[in-house]
């Protein structure tokens, strides 16, 4: 393994664990948002789902300006 294929592969560990641990906590935090706002628990599931993918979409591009 090269070292640009192991700080990929650190890099993508890194934030499925992240993401793993908010998934975690993400039930009890929206029970706790539902206290305040329906609209304020759905708008959390919403960002956890939208950062998911916006995590690896900005990863990807900075991985091809660094190649291209």
């Amino acid at each position: 393994m090269d070292r640009d294929t192991r700080n990929a592969a650190l890099a993508a560990l890194s934030i499925l664990l992240l993401f793993g641990l908010f998934a975690y906590w993400l039930p009890t935090l929206m029970k706790a948002a539902v206290g305040v706002s329906v609209y304020l628990a759905g708008a959390l599931a919403v960002v956890f789902v939208a950062a998911f993918f916006m995590i690896f979409w900005l990863r990807s591009r900075q991985r091809r300006g660094k190649d291209g």
